[in-house]
């Protein structure tokens, strides 16, 4: 309880900064909301346990790493746009298990552009085929990327290499999740990417790259739903299968995948 208050009076403070006005909408969505806290604890605790090690690829504000710490792991967190770090590195200080790593994860170490969507910063994107994508979409109407900053990026390699290899590896970078799988070339026990409806051909590069990797299932849940949708672990083509088959109006979810025993 101590941990919890704590860090909501650390989000007070942050939501009430003006410096971080962009930010303040996703403080409000992410932090505060004890049910959906407790839906992602019980979906990750298929995956983490107390001692193992988390990859949050994308941590945007951190709610995924509060989720990890709460089942006892430590966490490595990659997150690019400066203002999202400030934030996690206000509400996770001291934590000795939070690893901050202000950079972006790619198909190799260097710099890339990262399109900033300063209305909305949940959907920045290093990827311009997303903005594209999005362009004239139906539930995308009015967002706009109107900024561009350089930041650096690594790899799922160079992190492993760094930090040793994690249990579970979240990865959510709004339509560069296949280009940070391309940096990976050892299979890892479980993980997550985001996909989305406008782009469904980068679900089926993720799928057909981990499939490379390893002997891969998969699951998916929905949205901010955090329920699998199969329940049960289902074949790399069955789940390519259904992310085509899913109606425009789904938009988004997480896929899972776990390396078959």
């Amino acid at each position: 309880m101590a941990v919890a208050t704590a860090v909501e009076r650390v989000v007070a403070k942050l939501k009430s900064d003006p410096s971080l006005l962009a930010v303040r909408r996703s403080l409000e969505v992410y932090y505060g909301e004890p049910d959906r806290d407790a839906a992602m604890d019980r979906l990750y605790a298929r995956f983490v346990r107390p001692g193992d090690l988390a990859f949050d690829i994308g941590s945007h504000v951190g709610d995924r790493i509060g989720a990890f710490r709460r089942l006892g792991a430590r966490v490595v967190a990659l997150e690019p746009q400066p203002d999202c770090a400030h934030c996690i590195q206000a509400i996770y200080a001291g934590d000795a298990d939070v690893t901050l790593v202000q950079a972006a994860c790619g198909p190799r170490p260097g710099m890339l552009s990262l399109h900033i969507n300063s209305a909305n910063p949940t959907v920045t994107t290093a990827s311009p085929e997303f903005v594209k994508a999005a362009d004239g979409a139906a539930g995308w109407e009015g967002q706009q990327w109107d900024r561009v900053i350089d930041v650096p990026v690594t790899t799922m390699d160079a992190l492993i290499a760094q930090h040793g290899a994690p249990d579970f590896a979240k990865i959510d970078v709004e339509g560069f999740e296949a280009d940070v799988l391309a940096g990976l070339s050892r299979p890892l026990k479980a993980l997550s990417f985001e996909f989305t409806t406008i782009q469904r051909d980068v679900a089926s590069r993720c799928i057909s790259l981990l499939s490379a990797l390893g002997p891969y299932r998969f699951d998916v849940a929905l949205g901010e739903t955090q329920v699998l949708t199969f329940d049960r672990w289902i074949e790399a083509g069955e789940m390519a299968d259904h992310i085509a088959k899913l109606p425009h109006a789904a938009n988004s979810g997480d896929v899972y995948a776990v390396l078959a025993d």
